[in-house]
């Protein structure tokens, strides 16, 4: 396995691969291909969000805990809706809430990064067209979410999509079985499960997707939330813990 960053380096956007501890730049993109060169030292690289996607399309209720605590039935098909451009920070960057937002939640999520242009692929041709994983926090504002019924409000915000801090690569099995979700706030922990427990796998909803609208390069499906939601408030430090990816934290700003 090794991990792919996005990096300010010197004051222009690179990629970095990291294996083992070492970290090198790379030319390219990771869809086209990257090459590596020069060894970097990791301290001298601020992270910046992964990719740079065109959308984010998310899953809401895709796991049976999350579906009891909002008092929700079990979908039959994937429920899916739309994150824009906009709302994407990267690792370190503030999410900034209003008071005006009512209460605001954080939701730790497992992200699929797609490698390739994507459109109505099979099940089992999925794996080949997902780049690999990362954190996703789906903040979400959540009283506006109630009123409007429709989530592009509650979801949509500028800062209510922080991915990163890499996308992990060719390792943890790119169906992503079994990959650890947790959902931390300062010190306690909130949300804990795996990708065992979504109710539509990563295949099937890269194919669900797919059928619905083209993917491209970068674009993000977040595989939806496991129990334990819950408040976030300016002072706070939110952090979604991803097994095999690594740890994606954020300050909450009053804006």
């Amino acid at each position: 396995m090794h991990r792919i960053y996005r990096i300010d380096y010197d004051g222009s956007a690179r990629y970095a691969i990291e294996r083992d501890g070492q970290w090198r730049l790379a030319s390219g993109t990771p869809f086209e291909g990257l090459r590596e060169e020069d060894t970097i030292d990791a301290k001298e690289a601020r992270l910046l969000a992964p990719v740079v996607p065109s959308k984010i399309v998310a899953i809401g209720l895709n796991y049976k805990d999350h579906a009891a605590e909002r008092n929700k039935p079990l979908p039959k098909e994937p429920l899916i809706f739309i994150k824009p451009s906009t709302a994407v920070v990267g690792p370190g960057d503030a999410i900034r809430v209003t008071e005006a937002m009512g209460r605001v939640d954080h939701e730790a999520e497992v992200g699929v990064v797609i490698a390739r242009r994507t459109y109505r692929v099979p099940a089992a041709q999925a794996p080949e067209h997902v780049l690999g994983l990362t954190c996703v926090n789906d903040v979400t504002a959540r009283d506006l979410q109630a009123k409007d019924v429709q989530f592009t409000r509650a979801k949509g915000f500028d800062t209510f999509a922080p991915i990163g801090p890499c996308i992990a690569a060719g390792g943890l099995g790119l169906q992503g079985r079994d990959v650890t979700v947790e959902g931390w706030v300062n010190s306690d922990r909130r949300q804990s499960s795996s990708t065992r427990e979504l109710i539509f796998d990563i295949p099937t909803l890269v194919a669900f997707v797919s059928a619905v609208m083209t993917l491209l390069p970068g674009d993000v499906i977040a595989t939806g939330t496991p129990s334990g939601i819950g408040p976030i408030r300016p002072g706070d430090v939110v952090t979604i813990k991803v097994g095999g990816v690594g740890e994606l934290s954020n300050p909450v700003e009053a804006l």
